[in-house]
């Protein structure tokens, strides 16, 4: 049986270990948060390092991505190094070349209508696929970097505008802690409501449901949630607060969707290749192996 951990700064209180087979082989699949405790997080993925057969970074993006350029976070780069024989993965293959894919698929399935629609991106340095797909196919987009990962408010409206502001703000982000810039341990478990009109104007809220969650306002109905991660308690939350349709991109392993890194471990898993190593071929052959069908689910009466 393989075995691949996710050890995250998120919640404990999320935690959970289910088993299941992908492309006919037998899987572990843990969750083991940390409460926002980087510490803590090293030495779980020292603990598992050489046990497992892949080690994925929850909670947190070990690159942000603007461009043609990527930033690489403090507190996961000590975190990756912390493994010196598992492959560590942070979801990044996934969102960089899967999500675009995904997407484009549930809007020729009729699953998901986003021409002339406007989108709420809350966050395009950690979305990098999603935030480029979206005016693609005809969407009117606010990214949400400076609204809700940094708290100024000023929205990003095109790609060029997110690069720049990545050029200035990300080299020194980067060195903050995690917690500051992405809500970690028991700020999962609460709200925190900010620049809430930006939401009311949105058809689409998209990206990390963590920024989701933490933001979203009271009322959402007639909205649709395009997102990765989330549970039971969640999906009830949505309904109550009017949502109409939830998407997850991440397919549903035991009942509820995992995070982006948890699939990009089981990829490195099967195909024996370090996670540079794997390529866009290998992505979309491994897709089709797993039959990866993202969740579509009507959470209206």
């Amino acid at each position: 049986m393989k075995r691949v951990v996710s050890v995250s700064l998120g919640s404990s209180l999320r935690n959970r270990s289910v088993q299941m087979s992908f492309a006919g082989v037998p899987f572990r699949v843990e969750r083991l948060g940390t409460d926002g405790d980087v510490h803590r997080a090293e030495e779980l993925i020292a603990e598992h390092d050489g046990q497992v057969d892949a080690i994925g970074l929850g909670g947190v993006d070990r690159y942000l991505v603007a461009g043609a350029r990527r930033y690489e976070l403090r507190d996961a780069a000590r975190m990756a190094r912390a493994a010196t024989q598992t492959p560590v993965v942070d979801g990044g293959g996934i969102k960089r070349v899967l999500e675009p894919l995904l997407l484009r698929r549930l809007v020729e399935e009729r699953a998901l209508k986003v021409d002339g629609k406007h989108v709420l991106v809350m966050c395009a340095v950690d979305r990098p696929g999603m935030a480029e797909t979206f005016p693609a196919l005809g969407a009117q987009v606010v990214y949400g970097d400076l609204l809700y990962a940094v708290g100024v408010p000023i929205p990003l409206r095109t790609q060029k505008q997110v690069a720049i502001v990545a050029s200035i703000f990300l080299p020194l982000l980067c060195r903050l802690p995690m917690s500051a810039l992405y809500p970690t341990g028991k700020q999962q478990e609460s709200g925190r409501k900010r620049y809430g009109k930006y939401f009311e104007r949105a058809d689409i809220i998209a990206g990390d449901f963590q920024f989701i969650r933490r933001y979203m306002p009271e009322q959402m109905a007639g909205k649709v949630v395009v997102t990765n991660t989330t549970r039971t308690g969640d999906v009830d939350e949505l309904r109550k607060r009017g949502v109409t349709r939830l998407i997850t991109l991440t397919p549903s392993i035991g009942g509820e969707s995992f995070g982006a890194n948890v699939m990009e471990g089981v990829f490195v898993a099967l195909s024996g290749k370090a996670p540079d190593e794997l390529t866009e071929d290998d992505y979309l052959r491994l897709t089709e192996d797993v039959n990866w069908q993202p969740g579509v689910t009507d959470l209206g009466e």
